[in-house]
């Protein structure tokens, strides 16, 4: 075997580990594993002789990999509301879902949604600053100390953990503890949609928490009715279902990032996949993703309940 193919070979050994680091750093499956490429080339530029822990180095690289792509996004969302644009982007914007049938959960998604990362998590590192969440994700999901993380950001440890600890009250305010018993996400999601199929308006309010929010990423092309939005409160969030009951037939059961959501493909074609939180028998959020394009990445036409 030669040297570049036992490097090839150490280097799959991580890959697991680095896409769900990527995962969560970005939200988006594409770029992860754009990052964990980028990663493998840098590998293959350098001195393996002088790497005394490939896994830590590897994390380390697909951080300032994932803190470049950060950056980049952070400066064209700036850009966009410089000259002017009407699309908020960051308010509707909803993470990539790692989607699989309500039944078992693959390998490749049970590496991803290790430690329960749901998409609720997600969009709220997505208001984070580029530092703050490498600071989290690192240190408080893959305990990295934060002597290498500061590296990374180039700050001071304190600096650094001070980074961490902002994103961690951020987090913690946000995103609160979601109901971890599929048996009742089941009745709860089963309920949702036997309202929705019948049109059962009240039905709908009576699952909803009163303060629900609803958020639609439809992409930046798609207008009208099915258009991204951002939902407040039971009554207009059940509305918002309700505009949909004709298609809720086509809607199933499946596994968003570990919990059960929903997934609509209506003949064959993906129209949306959901991931909900349930917090004491109610609906608390909603996150619907139904960017035409997007979707064509999550195989959801191949899913079943």
């Amino acid at each position: 075997m030669s040297d570049t193919e036992l490097l090839a070979r150490r280097f799959e050994e991580h890959r697991g580990h680095l896409k769900a680091v990527a995962y969560r750093m970005l939200g988006s499956l594409v770029e992860a594993e754009d990052a964990v490429q980028e990663t493998w080339l840098k590998l293959g530029r350098t001195e393996t002789e002088e790497i005394r822990n490939l896994g830590g180095w590897l994390t380390t690289v697909i951080g300032r990999v994932c803190l470049d792509l950060l950056r980049s996004r952070t400066a064209r969302r700036e850009q966009l509301t410089e000259t002017g644009g009407t699309f908020d982007a960051l308010d509707t914007f909803v993470p990539d879902p790692v989607v699989g049938p309500a039944a078992r959960i693959d390998p490749e998604a049970e590496v991803l949604q290790a430690d329960s990362v749901g998409l609720a998590l997600l969009v709220v590192l997505e208001t984070l600053e580029p530092a703050e969440r490498l600071a989290f994700v690192l240190h408080d999901m893959f305990a990295v100390p934060f002597d290498d993380i500061a590296r990374i950001v180039d700050r001071s440890p304190a600096a650094t953990r001070q980074l961490a600890s902002r994103a961690r009250r951020r987090v913690k305010d946000v995103a609160p503890p979601a109901e971890p018993d599929r048996g009742r996400q089941r009745e709860v999601l089963e309920a949702f949609l036997a309202a929705s199929r019948a049109g059962d308006l009240e039905g709908l309010v009576a699952v909803l928490h009163p303060d629900v929010v609803l958020r639609v990423d439809s992409g930046a092309l798609v207008r009208g009715a099915a258009a991204s939005k951002v939902v407040r409160g039971a009554r207009r969030v059940a509305e918002q279902a309700a505009m949909f009951a004709r298609f809720a037939h086509a809607t199933r059961l499946v596994s968003v990032n570990g919990s059960l959501g929903l997934a609509t493909v209506p003949d064959g074609q993906p129209q949306s996949v959901a991931a909900l939180t349930v917090v004491d028998g109610l609906i608390t959020g909603m996150y619907i993703l139904a960017d035409p394009e997007r979707l064509t990445h999550l195989g959801l036409e191949t899913l079943a309940d």
